[in-house]
Protein backbone atom coordinates (compact mmCIF):
# COMPACT_ATOMS: atom_id res chain seq x y z
CA UNK A 1 0.00 0.00 0.00
CA UNK A 2 1.09 3.87 -0.51
CA UNK A 3 -0.30 6.95 1.12
CA UNK A 4 -0.07 10.49 -0.37
CA UNK A 5 1.35 12.16 2.77
CA UNK A 6 1.80 15.93 3.78
CA UNK A 7 5.34 16.97 3.54
CA UNK A 8 4.52 19.99 5.81
CA UNK A 9 8.18 21.47 6.43
CA UNK A 10 7.92 22.05 2.71
CA UNK A 11 4.00 22.61 2.27
CA UNK A 12 3.97 19.60 -0.21
CA UNK A 13 3.28 16.23 -0.78
CA UNK A 14 4.76 12.74 -0.68
CA UNK A 15 4.30 9.07 -2.09
CA UNK A 16 5.38 7.13 0.09
CA UNK A 17 4.92 3.27 1.14
CA UNK A 18 3.40 2.18 4.24
CA UNK A 19 4.06 -1.33 4.57
CA UNK A 20 7.53 -2.68 2.80
CA UNK A 21 10.67 -0.97 2.39
CA UNK A 22 13.15 -2.07 -0.44
CA UNK A 23 16.16 -3.86 0.50
CA UNK A 24 19.69 -1.96 -0.45
CA UNK A 25 19.89 -4.21 -2.96
CA UNK A 26 16.54 -3.21 -5.01
CA UNK A 27 17.34 0.08 -5.61
CA UNK A 28 18.88 0.99 -9.39
CA UNK A 29 21.56 3.38 -8.11
CA UNK A 30 25.06 2.19 -8.55
CA UNK A 31 26.68 1.07 -5.22
CA UNK A 32 30.06 -0.17 -3.77
CA UNK A 33 29.88 -4.15 -4.14
CA UNK A 34 31.89 -6.68 -1.72
CA UNK A 35 35.13 -6.91 -4.35
CA UNK A 36 35.55 -3.32 -4.66
CA UNK A 37 37.78 -1.82 -2.62
CA UNK A 38 38.24 1.85 -1.28
CA UNK A 39 41.65 3.78 -1.79
CA UNK A 40 43.89 3.42 1.22
CA UNK A 41 43.42 7.44 2.55
CA UNK A 42 46.78 9.43 1.41
CA UNK A 43 48.07 12.17 -1.03
CA UNK A 44 46.57 12.78 -4.71
CA UNK A 45 48.89 14.99 -6.83
CA UNK A 46 46.01 16.00 -9.09
CA UNK A 47 43.41 16.64 -6.30
CA UNK A 48 43.29 20.69 -5.36
CA UNK A 49 41.88 19.69 -1.92
CA UNK A 50 44.72 17.79 -0.96
CA UNK A 51 47.53 18.82 1.68
CA UNK A 52 50.21 19.90 0.11
CA UNK A 53 48.17 21.35 -3.05
CA UNK A 54 47.33 25.01 -1.38
CA UNK A 55 48.83 26.82 -4.00
CA UNK A 56 46.30 25.60 -6.83
CA UNK A 57 43.02 26.81 -4.33
CA UNK A 58 41.83 30.30 -3.46
CA UNK A 59 43.18 31.60 -0.36
CA UNK A 60 42.00 30.09 3.12
CA UNK A 61 39.52 32.06 4.89
CA UNK A 62 39.69 30.33 8.02
CA UNK A 63 41.49 26.85 9.52
CA UNK A 64 42.54 25.05 12.22
CA UNK A 65 45.90 24.29 11.93
CA UNK A 66 49.17 22.64 13.67
CA UNK A 67 51.21 25.46 15.85
CA UNK A 68 53.53 27.12 13.91
CA UNK A 69 52.08 26.31 10.42
CA UNK A 70 51.61 28.75 8.15
CA UNK A 71 48.12 30.03 6.03
CA UNK A 72 47.56 28.28 2.54
CA UNK A 73 50.65 26.13 3.69
CA UNK A 74 50.57 22.27 4.75
CA UNK A 75 49.72 21.68 8.40
CA UNK A 76 45.99 22.40 8.50
CA UNK A 77 43.43 20.05 10.03
CA UNK A 78 40.23 21.89 8.79
CA UNK A 79 40.18 24.32 6.08
CA UNK A 80 38.00 27.07 4.73
CA UNK A 81 38.56 28.16 1.20
CA UNK A 82 36.17 30.46 -1.59
CA UNK A 83 34.77 28.13 -3.96
CA UNK A 84 36.62 28.66 -7.12
CA UNK A 85 33.97 28.37 -9.51
CA UNK A 86 31.59 30.13 -7.75
CA UNK A 87 28.64 31.94 -9.34
CA UNK A 88 28.06 33.83 -5.99
CA UNK A 89 30.39 37.53 -5.74
CA UNK A 90 30.07 39.64 -2.77
CA UNK A 91 31.32 42.81 -4.10
CA UNK A 92 28.41 45.58 -4.10
CA UNK A 93 24.89 45.29 -3.77
CA UNK A 94 21.75 42.94 -4.52
CA UNK A 95 20.60 44.60 -7.44
CA UNK A 96 16.98 43.28 -8.37
CA UNK A 97 15.07 44.10 -11.71
CA UNK A 98 11.51 43.48 -13.06
CA UNK A 99 11.38 43.39 -16.91
CA UNK A 100 7.40 42.47 -17.47
CA UNK A 101 6.41 38.99 -15.57
CA UNK A 102 10.39 38.44 -15.62
CA UNK A 103 12.73 39.49 -12.69
CA UNK A 104 16.29 38.93 -12.43
CA UNK A 105 19.05 39.95 -10.34
CA UNK A 106 23.08 39.88 -10.28
CA UNK A 107 25.00 36.68 -8.36
CA UNK A 108 25.29 38.29 -5.11
CA UNK A 109 26.40 36.06 -2.82
CA UNK A 110 29.25 33.98 -0.99
CA UNK A 111 29.88 29.79 -1.97
CA UNK A 112 32.52 28.48 0.70
CA UNK A 113 34.18 25.16 0.28
CA UNK A 114 35.34 23.17 4.18
CA UNK A 115 37.92 20.59 3.75
CA UNK A 116 37.27 18.38 6.21
CA UNK A 117 40.58 16.20 5.95
CA UNK A 118 44.39 17.22 4.66
CA UNK A 119 44.10 13.44 3.64
CA UNK A 120 42.81 12.00 -0.22
CA UNK A 121 40.06 8.50 0.31
CA UNK A 122 39.45 9.55 3.95
CA UNK A 123 35.86 9.38 4.16
CA UNK A 124 33.87 11.82 6.84
CA UNK A 125 32.35 9.10 9.19
CA UNK A 126 35.82 7.37 9.58
CA UNK A 127 37.28 10.82 10.95
CA UNK A 128 37.67 10.73 14.44
CA UNK A 129 34.68 12.01 16.81
CA UNK A 130 37.42 15.15 17.97
CA UNK A 131 38.66 15.92 14.19
CA UNK A 132 34.01 15.53 13.40
CA UNK A 133 34.10 18.11 15.80
CA UNK A 134 36.08 20.62 14.16
CA UNK A 135 34.24 19.93 11.19
CA UNK A 136 31.51 21.29 13.17
CA UNK A 137 32.86 23.91 15.29
CA UNK A 138 34.66 24.93 11.70
CA UNK A 139 30.69 25.41 10.03
CA UNK A 140 29.87 27.45 13.32
CA UNK A 141 32.59 29.78 12.85
CA UNK A 142 31.81 30.09 8.93
CA UNK A 143 28.01 30.86 9.59
CA UNK A 144 28.73 33.36 12.67
CA UNK A 145 30.98 35.36 10.35
CA UNK A 146 28.93 35.33 7.47
CA UNK A 147 25.77 36.38 9.80
CA UNK A 148 27.81 39.45 10.78
CA UNK A 149 27.36 40.73 6.58
CA UNK A 150 23.69 42.01 6.68
CA UNK A 151 23.40 41.93 2.96
CA UNK A 152 23.01 38.00 4.00
CA UNK A 153 19.36 36.37 4.58
CA UNK A 154 20.39 32.77 4.27
CA UNK A 155 23.16 30.64 4.82
CA UNK A 156 22.40 27.02 3.65
CA UNK A 157 25.49 24.18 5.02
CA UNK A 158 25.41 20.85 2.89
CA UNK A 159 27.67 18.04 1.90
CA UNK A 160 27.21 15.45 -1.11
CA UNK A 161 29.11 12.83 -0.92
CA UNK A 162 29.02 10.26 -4.08
CA UNK A 163 28.46 11.20 -7.77
CA UNK A 164 24.44 10.78 -7.15
CA UNK A 165 24.10 13.17 -4.47
CA UNK A 166 26.12 15.58 -6.59
CA UNK A 167 29.54 15.60 -5.59
CA UNK A 168 32.16 16.85 -8.11
CA UNK A 169 35.14 15.80 -6.06
CA UNK A 170 35.93 12.94 -4.14
CA UNK A 171 38.05 14.25 -1.19
CA UNK A 172 35.59 14.92 1.76
CA UNK A 173 34.37 18.14 1.76
CA UNK A 174 31.15 20.23 2.52
CA UNK A 175 29.98 23.63 1.57
CA UNK A 176 28.59 27.00 2.57
CA UNK A 177 26.03 29.02 0.62
CA UNK A 178 25.42 31.99 1.31
CA UNK A 179 22.69 34.52 -0.40
CA UNK A 180 20.51 37.65 0.11
CA UNK A 181 17.58 35.81 -0.38
CA UNK A 182 15.28 33.57 1.74
CA UNK A 183 14.22 30.76 -0.11
CA UNK A 184 10.39 29.89 -0.69
CA UNK A 185 10.40 26.54 0.97
CA UNK A 186 12.03 27.46 4.24
CA UNK A 187 8.97 29.81 4.91
CA UNK A 188 6.18 26.82 5.96
CA UNK A 189 7.28 26.48 10.01
CA UNK A 190 6.45 30.19 9.97
CA UNK A 191 3.27 29.46 8.39
CA UNK A 192 2.31 26.97 10.03
CA UNK A 193 3.87 29.00 13.78
CA UNK A 194 1.45 31.96 12.48
CA UNK A 195 -1.63 29.63 12.13
CA UNK A 196 -1.15 27.70 15.49
CA UNK A 197 1.07 29.28 17.58
CA UNK A 198 3.40 26.73 18.13
CA UNK A 199 6.51 25.37 16.44
CA UNK A 200 5.57 22.72 13.77
CA UNK A 201 9.20 20.76 14.88
CA UNK A 202 8.38 21.16 18.56
CA UNK A 203 4.89 19.33 18.20
CA UNK A 204 6.65 17.12 15.36
CA UNK A 205 9.23 15.79 18.47
CA UNK A 206 6.24 15.29 20.87
CA UNK A 207 4.43 13.25 18.72
CA UNK A 208 7.09 11.56 17.53
CA UNK A 209 8.57 10.47 20.78
CA UNK A 210 4.99 9.41 22.12
CA UNK A 211 4.74 7.39 19.01
CA UNK A 212 8.22 5.45 18.39
CA UNK A 213 7.14 4.43 15.10
CA UNK A 214 9.89 6.41 13.69
CA UNK A 215 12.50 6.95 16.07
CA UNK A 216 15.81 5.94 15.47
CA UNK A 217 17.62 7.21 17.93
CA UNK A 218 17.33 9.72 21.14
CA UNK A 219 20.33 11.20 22.94
CA UNK A 220 20.98 14.10 25.88
CA UNK A 221 20.10 16.57 23.59
CA UNK A 222 19.15 15.42 20.01
CA UNK A 223 16.49 12.63 18.46
CA UNK A 224 17.15 11.11 15.17
CA UNK A 225 13.58 10.29 13.14
CA UNK A 226 12.73 8.77 9.74
CA UNK A 227 10.13 11.70 8.94
CA UNK A 228 6.47 11.23 8.37
CA UNK A 229 6.64 11.84 4.73
CA UNK A 230 9.92 11.24 4.14
CA UNK A 231 11.29 12.43 0.29
CA UNK A 232 14.09 9.61 0.03
CA UNK A 233 14.26 6.05 1.52
CA UNK A 234 16.18 5.63 4.86
CA UNK A 235 16.16 9.83 4.96
CA UNK A 236 17.09 10.58 8.73
CA UNK A 237 16.70 14.30 10.64
CA UNK A 238 19.01 14.69 13.89
CA UNK A 239 16.99 17.48 15.50
CA UNK A 240 17.65 19.47 18.85
CA UNK A 241 14.69 18.18 20.87
CA UNK A 242 14.69 22.16 22.82
CA UNK A 243 13.79 24.70 20.26
CA UNK A 244 16.68 26.35 18.92
CA UNK A 245 16.40 28.67 15.85
CA UNK A 246 20.34 28.88 14.68
CA UNK A 247 22.53 26.45 13.85
CA UNK A 248 25.24 29.22 14.97
CA UNK A 249 23.92 29.11 18.71
CA UNK A 250 24.77 25.82 19.32
CA UNK A 251 26.97 25.23 22.69
CA UNK A 252 29.55 23.00 22.71
CA UNK A 253 28.30 20.34 24.38
CA UNK A 254 25.38 20.21 21.95
CA UNK A 255 27.66 20.55 19.20
CA UNK A 256 29.64 17.46 20.74
CA UNK A 257 26.51 15.49 20.52
CA UNK A 258 25.72 16.35 16.85
CA UNK A 259 29.34 15.64 15.51
CA UNK A 260 28.47 12.01 17.48
CA UNK A 261 25.27 11.29 15.69
CA UNK A 262 26.03 12.33 12.33
CA UNK A 263 29.06 10.01 12.61
CA UNK A 264 27.26 7.27 13.63
CA UNK A 265 23.91 7.37 11.17
CA UNK A 266 26.27 8.12 8.29
CA UNK A 267 28.47 5.29 9.48
CA UNK A 268 25.19 2.95 9.81
CA UNK A 269 24.18 3.82 6.41
CA UNK A 270 26.70 3.49 4.54
CA UNK A 271 27.71 -0.22 5.94
CA UNK A 272 24.13 -0.85 5.94
CA UNK A 273 22.67 0.82 3.11
CA UNK A 274 25.72 -0.90 0.47
CA UNK A 275 27.56 2.46 0.50
CA UNK A 276 25.18 4.84 -1.27
CA UNK A 277 25.82 8.23 -2.04
CA UNK A 278 24.40 11.17 0.44
CA UNK A 279 23.39 14.69 1.18
CA UNK A 280 23.93 15.86 4.83
CA UNK A 281 21.95 19.29 5.09
CA UNK A 282 21.43 22.14 7.74
CA UNK A 283 18.09 23.82 8.22
CA UNK A 284 18.53 26.75 10.23
CA UNK A 285 16.54 30.29 10.44
CA UNK A 286 17.22 33.22 7.97
CA UNK A 287 19.47 36.12 9.33
CA UNK A 288 19.22 39.62 9.57
CA UNK A 289 15.49 39.88 8.75
CA UNK A 290 12.85 40.63 11.55
CA UNK A 291 12.66 38.23 14.21
CA UNK A 292 9.71 35.34 13.30
CA UNK A 293 8.47 32.52 15.55
CA UNK A 294 8.90 28.72 14.20
CA UNK A 295 12.07 28.04 12.80
CA UNK A 296 13.81 24.65 14.39
CA UNK A 297 17.31 24.04 13.02
CA UNK A 298 17.79 20.83 11.99
CA UNK A 299 20.02 18.28 10.40
CA UNK A 300 18.77 16.20 7.67
CA UNK A 301 20.96 13.11 6.18
CA UNK A 302 19.38 11.77 2.84
CA UNK A 303 20.97 8.66 1.35
CA UNK A 304 20.39 9.05 -3.02
CA UNK A 305 19.18 5.47 -3.35
CA UNK A 306 17.42 6.44 -6.50
CA UNK A 307 17.38 9.23 -9.52
CA UNK A 308 15.12 11.77 -8.89
CA UNK A 309 12.20 11.44 -12.56
CA UNK A 310 10.05 12.87 -14.56
CA UNK A 311 7.14 12.43 -11.53
CA UNK A 312 9.65 14.36 -9.50
CA UNK A 313 10.35 16.88 -12.07
CA UNK A 314 6.95 17.68 -13.31
CA UNK A 315 5.00 17.54 -9.96
CA UNK A 316 7.39 18.38 -7.42
CA UNK A 317 6.50 15.63 -5.22
CA UNK A 318 8.91 12.75 -4.06
CA UNK A 319 7.92 9.06 -4.71
CA UNK A 320 9.18 6.88 -1.52
CA UNK A 321 9.26 3.23 -2.16
CA UNK A 322 10.57 2.49 1.38
CA UNK A 323 8.08 3.27 4.40
CA UNK A 324 9.78 5.25 7.01
CA UNK A 325 8.53 3.69 9.79
CA UNK A 326 10.00 0.00 8.22
CA UNK A 327 13.13 2.39 7.69
CA UNK A 328 13.58 3.70 11.32
CA UNK A 329 13.42 0.15 12.50
CA UNK A 330 16.37 -0.84 10.14
CA UNK A 331 18.02 2.01 10.95
CA UNK A 332 17.47 1.72 14.46
CA UNK A 333 19.36 -1.61 14.75
CA UNK A 334 21.84 -0.05 12.45
CA UNK A 335 22.61 2.99 14.40
CA UNK A 336 22.79 0.81 18.01
CA UNK A 337 25.26 -1.29 16.58
CA UNK A 338 27.50 2.15 15.79
CA UNK A 339 27.02 3.08 19.20
CA UNK A 340 28.32 -0.09 20.40
CA UNK A 341 30.98 -0.02 18.51
CA UNK A 342 32.72 3.33 20.45
CA UNK A 343 35.36 5.17 19.42
CA UNK A 344 38.45 3.38 17.78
Amino acid sequence: MHEIRKDIIRDNWVITATEFVLKPRDFPVKKLTADESKPVPGYNAHCPFCEGNEAVTTDEIAAFRKDGTQPNKPGWTVRAILNKFSALDMNGELDMQRQGIFEHGNGFGQHEVLIETPLHGQEFHQLSLERIESVFKMMQLRYNDLVNDERIKYIQIYKNRGLFAGASLEHSHSQIVAVPIVPQNKTAMIKYYEEHHRCMICEMIEAEINKQERVVFEGKHFIIICPYASRFPYESWIIPKQHESHFGDINAEELKEAALLAKKTIAAMIDGLHDPSYNMIINTAPVNVPHQEGYHWHLEINPRLLVNAGVEIATGYFINPAAPELSAAALRTLVAEQMAIGEQ
